[in-house]
């Protein structure tokens, strides 16, 4: 039988093709531009899976490419764009899956904002604002300044302005009016500290955090993200007990205990019960506050370093998941004794088109068993350079440590520099 995965993320396709052997089925992989998974299908041998073209945008194109697929098992979705589609197709197939309406929630980064501040789990609400001047009123009325102003359903760091001043303000209200938005404008408080995302697996309400991985994002006025690392290491770590709690889940600087607490509660509140997350949050001076939660396995190499910090096919449980079992991860032991990983994104700093990179052939005489993970071709041209989709490859590095591995991954990747042509 086929488990068809409709999308994905850019990284995974191999793990997700040996999961479902493991599970004894195969991977069929719906999709609208197979260039996005150019790297992954280059690896793979051409019988790893079946990929089939298909207007992944047409709802109407994607239901008649999947009833195409013989002896359909399970609907598989990783990534934000198609998630409610996905849902709404597992539905109506009568696919395990979750409920459709759980999944239009969490795409609305607006509505689980106020939920959670509606109870209890968030220090702030979010206010839906008009792009251009007259928002500003709201914003300075409702929330305050410094403030965060966002696409309610957005992805991949794109519409999002920082604002510490009414200058600031009104100068990203007015570029906001000029944007196209997936979903509204809204503004939520900005929350001070360093960022972080639970990675975690949830069966029937119950959720385990597989590990904590630290982020690392851009000066203003880019906001994107940079570097990663995992697992971080956390209070409680070594088996020492949890400090005292502050009302919010876990303690002021976080032990893991407490933020497996604090994340499971969030989780639930926000309706997700089944699958993984990638629960990004700010681990402020008073505890973890919520920044959004993505009801998939992280993207970039999250999937990948998982799979390799704990010693296991994590994607193994995704599959599980949308067969209606549950994941054996959710009771597995982890190893925790494995390697760490950091990767760094390395982004054009201009428009153009991209010619290739300077400083590849470096990369093998760092330590750190460094890799390069490309996410753009010689060629493509990159119009746009101050979020995630000015990427043009991802470096990736390992040690004894997150810090260690982290510091791997950087001393390597700067030595990676995009060649890119053209442009302004």
């Amino acid at each position: 039988m086929t488990l068809v995965a409709l999308e994905s993320l850019s990284f995974g396709l191999g793990r997700m093709a040996a999961a479902a052997a493991e599970t004894g089925h195969r991977l069929c992989l719906l999709t609208g531009d197979r260039s996005v998974y150019r790297h992954e299908l280059a690896t793979l041998p051409p019988d790893a899976l079946t990929v089939v073209d298909v207007e992944t945008n047409d709802p109407s194109a994607t239901r008649r490419a999947l009833a195409a697929v013989p002896d359909a098992a399970g609907l598989i979705n990783t990534t934000d764009t198609w998630s409610v589609q996905a849902a709404e197709l597992a539905a109506s197939f009568g696919l395990p899956g979750p409920a459709p309406d759980a999944v239009r929630l969490l795409r609305d980064k607006s509505r689980v904002r106020a939920l959670l501040h509606a109870r209890g789990l968030s220090r702030s609400t979010a206010v839906r604002i008009s792009a251009g001047r007259p928002g500003a009123g709201e914003v300075l009325r409702r929330v305050g300044l410094p403030a965060v102003l966002k696409d309610s359903a957005g992805t991949s760091s794109r519409n999002v302005w920082i604002v510490h001043d009414e200058e600031s303000l009104h100068r990203a209200l007015e570029e906001a009016a000029q944007q196209p938005f997936m979903g509204s404008l809204f503004a939520e408080a900005f929350l001070a500290g360093p960022l972080y995302s639970a990675e975690t697996l949830s069966w029937e309400g119950t959720t385990r955090l597989l590990g904590v991985l630290s982020r690392q994002t851009s000066r203003e006025p880019a906001v994107r993200e940079e570097a990663a690392a995992f697992p971080v290491a956390l209070p409680g770590d070594d088996g020492s007990e949890d400090e005292p709690g502050d009302g919010h889940g876990a303690g002021g600087n976080g032990s893991r205990r407490g933020i497996e607490r604090w994340v499971g509660r969030v989780l639930h509140a926000a309706g997700h019960h089944r699958g993984f997350a990638h629960v990004e949050f700010i681990l402020t001076a008073h505890g973890p506050e919520l920044v959004e939660i993505n009801r998939r396995i992280g993207g970039a190499l999250v999937g990948e370093v998982l799979c390799r910090s704990l010693g296991t096919n994590v994607y193994t449980a995704m599959m599980e998941e949308a067969l209606g079992r549950r994941p054996r991860l959710m009771d597995t032991p982890l190893d925790r004794n494995g390697p760490a990983y950091g990767f760094v994104l390395v982004h054009a700093d201009r428009p153009g088109v991209l010619k290739g990179w300077h400083g590849l052939g470096e990369l093998a005489a760092f330590p750190g068993s460094v890799q390069w993970y490309p996410t753009r071709e010689p060629g493509e041209t990159l119009a746009h350079v101050t979020d995630q989709r000015g990427c043009t490859g991802i470096v990736l590095a390992e040690a004894a440590t997150a810090e260690l591995a982290q510091h791997r991954a950087w001393s390597a990747a700067i030595r990676v520099r995009p060649i890119v042509v053209g442009g302004a």
